[in-house]
């Protein structure tokens, strides 16, 4: 197998674990992002409802940092190096909801409990808009060096397309959320939890049409690969096109389906975004020569070979734990609060 095709099929892969980690842990943090609404008494049906799966979650981020890391080494410096306050807060927010999640039932204390709601919101609402404005950053370009470093400074992160993919993803990751309530959650929360979903997939919708118009216009570099193959147009159109099946079975009261559809909505997203940058992986917003690829980031051939065949072995490994666990969960009953 060439390091060619290797650098290909790690570039995918890596789309593939963010996409599992967006996926699966989205609707941990959309659930979050409902908390302090929810009424006091039905904040711990929310909590239930992920208490099972919401660490396991997790682990997909960590495969990814690590298949970055190990697969695209200059990629994974200039991100974490050029993102470095930003993802510490990223850190910092993870760290607060998983407190949150041991700590809130702990007591009885009205206090106590507030204080732990606030984490628990504020530990998921961060790290959903940070990741978005993270992502955003990444399709516009950051400013790199000859060497692949960061040039810009922590606010120049702050601009405007990115601050939108960070409100799109937001709003995603917040009907996801919602959605998944409806699924997990006694019908009193499951009924509040449906127009929460409704008020989210509006505003994905408007925020995801917004976002296309202003890439056109503005990120022209993201375009290349669908104006080459104009069939690629298929990807961001099935992904609106998922969006707002979720948004009609969620008005339906089909919350299977709305489910099912807004998982094809976040991965849709990040498919959307990876043919965007594809072979890029780090665009140089201030000198394309110097954007960091696939093919020139890369680790050797036999660290891509070897970490391959790994990859073979392990990854239908994990797919098979999630499905079984999440149907072993599945078959529980709807809003069982327990300890775990």
């Amino acid at each position: 197998m060439e390091i060619t095709v290797l650098q290909f099929i790690w570039f995918i892969l890596l789309f593939v674990l963010l996409g599992g980690y967006a996926m699966l842990d989205g609707f941990d943090l959309g659930i979050g992002v409902w908390h302090l609404w929810a009424r006091a008494e039905d904040r711990r049906s929310l909590l239930d409802a992920i208490r099972p799966v919401w660490d396991g979650n997790e682990v997909w981020l960590l495969t990814a940092g690590g298949a970055m890391f190990a697969a695209f080494p200059p990629v994974y410096a200039s991100v974490f190096s050029g993102l470095y306050l930003a993802l510490t807060l990223l850190l910092v927010g993870l760290i607060a909801r998983a407190s949150a999640v041991e700590f809130r039932d702990k007591e009885e204390a009205p206090s106590w409990r507030r204080f732990w709601d606030v984490c628990f919101a504020a530990g998921s609402i961060v790290p959903a808009l940070l990741l978005g404005v993270a992502m955003g950053n990444i399709l516009r370009g950051l400013p790199l060096d000859a060497s692949g470093n960061f040039t810009g400074s922590f606010f120049s992160l702050l601009n405007p397309y990115a601050l939108l993919c960070g409100l799109l993803g937001l709003a995603v990751i917040a009907a996801h959320g919602a959605l998944y309530a409806v699924l997990r959650t006694p019908a009193p929360l499951a009924i509040r939890a449906r127009r929460w979903a409704r008020l989210a997939l509006q505003a994905a919708l408007l925020l995801f049409g917004l976002a296309a118009a202003v890439t056109i216009l503005t990120q022209r570099h993201l375009l290349t690969n669908y104006d080459r193959l104009p069939v690629l147009w298929a990807v961001p159109l099935a992904t609106a096109l998922a969006l707002s099946g979720a948004a009609a079975y969620n008005r339906r009261d089909k919350a299977r389906p709305a489910f099912a559809a807004s998982c094809a909505g976040v991965l849709g997203l990040l498919a959307t975004a990876a043919v965007g940058l594809f072979p890029t992986l780090v665009p140089a917003s201030n000198n394309a020569a110097l954007s960091l690829t696939a093919a020139n980031s890369s680790s050797s051939e036999l660290t891509l070979r070897i970490m391959f065949i790994f990859a073979l072995v392990g990854m239908p490994i994990v797919i098979g734990y999630n499905v079984w666990a999440y149907r072993l969960w599945a078959t529980q009953q709807k809003g069982t609060s327990r300890d775990y």
